[in-house]
This record gives C-alpha cells, structure tokens and sequence, in this order.
C-alpha cells in the first residue's frame, strides 16, 4: 500500500447528498472507472469491494467492462499457452 492521503468532506455535504464515507468512496470508485481514469483493480480497491462485488455493482448499473484489444491479445496468448501446455496430455504423451 502507497502513501495515503485525506479528504476532508464537511460532514453536512454527505448529510445532503445522503452518503456515508464509505459509500462515497464507492461512488467515487464507480465513477472513475467508468470514466477510465482507475482500472479494475484499483477501483475496487478504492471501494473496499471484493473484485466480484465490484464487478457485480457494474453491471447492476449497466457500466461495462474496459476490454481492449491489448486484452484481448493477452487472453489469446494465455489460452495458446494453455492449449499448449494441455497438447502433451491428450496426445498421451508423459503418462
């Protein structure tokens, strides 16, 4: 864990917008996600959220997963990798 900062938020600023810390720190997570200023990890992180409870309050609000083409090439190279690896089982080789 980094350095760690603090923000100071008049307490009759949540009282009005209806938010604890917490869920402002979600709110804030959600929004810079989908802006795609924090990845994933670190908005999940920011939210206090499992990566699954992250992912599934995306989807409840209809924001979708940042999936690039570098991804994708990542996802390609790892099943390569992994077909590769499993190509010697079913050929009955090293059993």
């Amino acid at each position: 864990m980094g350095a760690v900062n603090v923000l100071e938020i008049q307490q009759d600023i949540l009282d009005i917008a209806r938010l604890t810390i917490d869920e402002l720190k979600v709110e804030m997570a959600v929004y810079l996600y989908a802006q795609g200023r924090l990845s994933i990890g670190k908005a999940r992180e920011l939210a206090d959220m499992t990566l699954w409870e992250f992912r599934q309050l995306l989807a409840s609000r209809r924001i979708p997963p940042h999936y690039d083409v570098a991804d994708l090439n990542e996802d390609l190279a790892t099943l390569r990798e992994i077909e590769r690896l499993a190509l010697p089982t079913r050929l009955g080789v090293g059993r």
